[in-house]
């Protein structure tokens, strides 16, 4: 089993399973290289869709297959409680 999570704000996030972190916009995914996995900020900056949809659907693969995500690699297991604001 393995969890997607997008964040737009960086918000933190871990899961007893595999979180695969996708970023909604390319700053994030640059700040937050070290927990972001995928970045689908690279949309706005004109990469089509299925272009995106093709890389993100192979890097899920790629995962399922064994390869450790971001927040696995590094042993992290924290969730966040989801509130208005910044998170910290």
């Amino acid at each position: 089993m393995k969890t997607l999570f997008t964040t737009g704000r960086g918000t933190p996030f871990g899961a007893p399973v595999p979180t695969i972190k996708i970023a909604t916009n390319s700053s994030i995914a640059q700040r937050k290289s070290n927990w972001i996995d995928f970045n689908a900020g690279t949309i706005a900056e004109g990469e089509s869709l299925d272009a995106v949809e093709e890389r993100l659907l192979s890097h899920v693969l790629t995962v399922a297959s064994r390869q450790k995500t971001k927040n696995e690699g590094n042993g992290f297991r924290q969730i966040s409680i989801f509130k208005d604001g910044v998170v910290l």
